[in-house]
């Protein structure tokens, strides 16, 4: 499927709500996740609130919204500077292979080098190989793996 050279990749505006939610619940179901409704109610206000360090971008093709990302600028103790976490990515089936992925990370990217970010960094599952295919084209991975650990 050739790529799709019409999207128009923008942060989310409060009156995107509802374009987001069904994108949002499929990434929690693709990740076989969960949430309460009163944490995606405080997700989406957080993107709207300027002294919070996270935002959320949108894919738009046409007047339909086939992707989102969402990114978290943060302090390392690695860095003089911020780095900036790409949290979560989601296309659409029908959008996928079409480059709304590729175009949500540069946009990321993009927004993190004006942020003065020094790194732009996210993680993955190992089954997600379709998502991998981009990102072994557009990152490199170093071998590091996640550990989660509950806290409750």
């Amino acid at each position: 499927m050739p790529q799709n050279t019409s999207l128009d990749v923008r942060p989310l505006a409060s009156g995107d709500r509802a374009a987001w939610e069904p994108l949002w619940q499929a990434y929690l179901e693709f990740y076989e996740h969960t949430l309460p409704d009163a944490v995606s109610d405080l997700t989406w206000a957080r993107f709207g609130d300027p002294g919070e360090p996270m935002a959320a971008l949108g894919a738009w093709d046409d007047s339909e919204l086939v992707g989102i990302c969402h990114y978290v600028l943060h302090r390392s103790t690695w860095a003089s500077g911020t780095y900036c976490y790409l949290e979560d990515l989601f296309t659409v089936p029908a959008a996928r292979g079409r480059g709304a992925g590729r175009a949500l990370i540069e946009a990321t990217a993009a927004a993190a080098r004006e942020a003065g970010a020094e790194k732009l960094y996210w993680q993955t599952h190992t089954g997600n190989t379709a998502a991998r295919a981009l990102y072994d084209q557009v990152a490199r991975h170093e071998g590091f793996l996640v550990y989660e650990r509950p806290l409750d």
